[in-house]
C-alpha cells in the first residue's frame, strides 16, 4: 500500500493520507483493475481515440476533436509548468461553469502531475476560503465569469489565472509551445485529485483519488454496468465539480472513446431541447429533474436516448415507473459517494428492480451491518458497508476514523439487502425517525407523498416531541395552480402507509432547500 515512488515534487497530498491502518481494504478483482505501477490518468484518457471525433461539444454549435482536446491540453500544461510555476503535487483549484475549456484546465493539470480540486461555481467566497485552506491551495484557473467570489476569498499566496477573458495574460491568450507535452510519470497511487464533500453540515471533508481511481470507476460501473459505445453523445446536469458529473461527462466518455454534450445550463427546461438538437443518448441527472422532465415531455423529442442514469439521491420507484411508462427508458438508479468517487450499487436493462438501488457493481463488494461492524441478514435494516479499488482516504481529517472501520467504507445510509442479493435504500442513517417507538424512514413517507398527482418534491424529517419522541413532518412542493390542502394530502398517504407513518404537520413551499450540487438539505429543515 502507498510504496510506489512518487512523481510529487511537492509531497503535501501524500503526506496527509490517513496512516494506512485507516485505510479500508482495497480489492482489484478484475483483470481490467491491474493497473502498472507508473500510470498518469489524463494521458491514459487522451490516447487511443480516433483524432477526427468529436468529445466535446456546446449547446451553441460548437465541438472539439479529440486532436483539438490534446493540442489544447498539452498548450496549458506548458502554460502551468512554465509560465505559472506548478510542480508536480501542488494543488490547482479548478473553478467555472461545465464547459470544454473547463474540463481541458482539468486534463492539462492532471497530465503534469499537479493536483485538481475541483470546486463548484456557486461556492461563495467564504467556502472557497476553507477550501483552500484545507488543501493548501497555491494555484488556480477559473473561468473569468467566476473570477469574483475566488477573488474575495483572499487566499494567501493564491495565484488565480482566468480564461475565457479579452487580457493578454489570459490563459487562451498566453504564448506556448505548440509541442506535445510529455505526461509527468506519475505513480498509479499518486493523489490525482481533491474531491471535497457537498456537505450538509461541518466543515468540508477533503476526499483524496488516485491517478488509477480515475480510471476505476471508468472500468468498473460505465464498462459493466452503463455499456457505453463510441457514438454515444453524453449529457447531463451534475457540474464538473460534482464527481458525478466529472465521471458522467469527462472520464466515462472519454474512456469509451465517445464524446459529450457540456451544457452550462441543465435544468430540465435546458436539458429536453438539448437531447432532441444533439441527439443526447446517455444522460445522467437526479431523481428530482427525472420527475419534473414527466410533466414536460409533451413537445420534446428524446427518442435518441438509450441510458439514463440517476444518482445522488434515491430514486422513487414511482418516479422510476412514470418515467418506464412515457418513454420505454428504465431508468439506471446507482449510489455513489465523494469518498468512493462515483457509483458503487447499481443495475441496468433486464437486472433492475425498481424500488432498489441494484446490486454491487463487478469490482466492488457490499453487505449490511450492524454499529458493531456485525453483518445483518437480509430483511433486516443497518449500515451500508462497502469495499473496492477506490477507498475514503480523507485529507488531515479524524472523521477518517468514522468513514472506514473494520477495512469497509461506511457510506452512512441504511439498506436492506433482500433476498437474490439486491440492496434497498432505506433512509440516510441520520433520517431515520423515531415516534412513540416506532422507526420510520423519512424517504419512505416521502416516497408516498410523491405518489400524489400534485406533489412535486417532498422531504420529511423528524421533529423533538415532549410525548412521542419525535413527531413526522413533511415539507411539500406542489404543482403550479395545485390548492395547499394539508388535510387531504395526510389522507392520501394514510391511504399508502401505515397511519403511524403519516406526517403530522405538511408545510408546503416554493423550493426545497439544497445543496449547490442538488441535495436535499435535511438538517435545516430539522431546525
Amino acid at each position: 500500500m502507498n510504496t510506489r515512488a512518487t512523481a510529487h515534487v511537492d509531497t503535501f497530498a501524500r503526506d496527509n493520507l490517513p496512516p494506512p491502518e485507516q485505510w479500508p481494504e482495497l480489492r482489484f478483482d478484475l483483470p481490467e483493475l491491474q493497473y502498472p505501477e507508473r500510470l498518469n490518468c489524463a494521458a491514459e484518457l487522451l490516447t487511443g481515440q480516433p483524432g477526427d471525433r468529436t468529445v466535446f461539444r456546446t449547446p451553441d454549435g460548437g465541438s472539439w476533436t479529440y486532436d483539438e482536446l490534446r493540442a489544447h491540453v498539452d498548450r496549458l500544461a506548458h502554460i502551468l509548468t512554465t509560465d505559472l510555476g506548478v510542480v508536480p503535487g501542488n494543488r490547482v483549484l479548478l473553478r467555472g461553469p461545465t464547459t470544454p475549456w473547463l474540463a481541458a484546465c482539468w486534463l492539462a493539470v492532471l497530465k503534469a502531475g499537479a493536483i485538481a480540486v475541483t470546486v463548484l461555481a456557486q461556492q461563495r467566497a467564504h467556502e472557497l476560503s476553507t477550501i483552500c485552506e484545507i488543501a493548501r491551495v497555491q494555484h488556480a484557473l477559473c473561468d473569468i465569469r467566476s473570477v469574483d467570489d475566488l477573488a474575495k476569498a483572499e487566499v494567501p499566496g493564491l495565484r488565480i489565472a482566468t480564461y475565457g477573458g479579452d487580457s493578454p495574460d489570459d490563459l487562451l491568450h498566453r504564448p506556448a509551445p505548440s509541442t506535445p507535452f510529455t505526461a509527468v510519470d506519475t505513480a498509479a497511487d499518486d493523489v490525482a485529485l481533491i474531491a471535497f464533500t457537498s456537505g450538509t453540515t461541518g466543515r468540508p471533508k477533503g476526499c483524496m483519488h488516485f491517478h488509477r481511481d480515475v480510471l476505476a470507476i471508468a472500468d468498473t460501473f460505465s464498462r459493466h454496468v452503463l455499456r457505453p459505445l463510441p457514438e454515444d453523445v453524453f449529457a447531463g446536469s451534475p457540474p464538473l465539480g460534482f464527481t458525478f458529473g466529472l465521471g458522467g461527462l469527462v472520464v466515462f466518455p472519454m474512456r469509451a472513446g465517445a464524446g459529450a454534450l457540456l451544457l452550462e445550463q441543465a435544468h430540465p427546461d435546458q436539458l429536453l431541447p438539448a437531447i432532441a438538437e444533439h441527439r443526447v443518448s446517455v444522460l445522467f441527472t437526479a431523481p428530482t429533474a427525472y420527475r419534473a422532465m414527466l410533466d414536460r415531455l409533451d413537445g420534446h423529442d428524446v427518442s435518441s436516448l438509450r441510458r439514463c442514469v440517476s444518482a445522488g439521491e434515491n430514486l422513487p420507484a414511482a418516479t422510476w415507473q412514470a418515467w418506464y411508462e412515457r418513454t420505454g427508458l428504465r431508468i439506471i438508479n446507482g449510489i455513489g459517494a465523494t469518498e468512493l468517487l462515483h457509483i458503487f450499487i447499481s443495475a441496468a436493462d433486464e437486472g433492475i428492480r425498481p424500488g432498489t438501488t441494484g446490486v454491487p457493481v463487478p469490482g466492488w463488494q457490499a453487505r449490511v451491518q450492524d454499529a458493531e461492524g456485525t453483518p445483518l441478514p437480509d430483511g433486516e435494516p443497518g449500515l451500508l458497508a462497502v469495499r473496492g479499488p477506490v477507498g475514503c482516504r480523507y485529507l488531515a481529517d479524524p472523521r477518517q476514523q468514522e468513514y472506514v472501520r473494520g477495512g469497509w467504507n461506511i457510506t452512512g445510509d441504511t439498506y436492506v439487502r433482500e433476498p437474490g442479493g439486491y440492496f434497498r435504500y432505506v433512509a440516510r442513517a441520520d433520517d431515520m425517525i423515531i415516534s412513540a417507538g416506532y422507526n420510520i424512514a423519512g424517504p419512505e413517507v416521502e416516497d408516498a407523498l410523491l405518489r400524489h398527482p400534485d406533489v412535486v418534491e417532498a422531504a420529511v424529517v423528524g421533529r423533538p416531541d415532549e410525548d412521542r419522541g419525535q413527531v413526522v413532518v413533511a415539507y411539500a412542493v406542489l404543482k403550479e395552480g395545485a390548492g395547499r390542502d394539508a388535510e387531504a394530502l395526510r389522507e392520501f398517504v394514510k391511504s399508502e402507509l401505515a397511519p403511524y407513518k403519516c406526517p403530522r404537520e405538511i408545510v408546503f413551499m416554493d423550493a426545497l432547500p439544497r445543496t449547490a450540487t442538488g441535495k436535499l438539505q435535511r438538517f435545516r429543515l430539522r431546525g
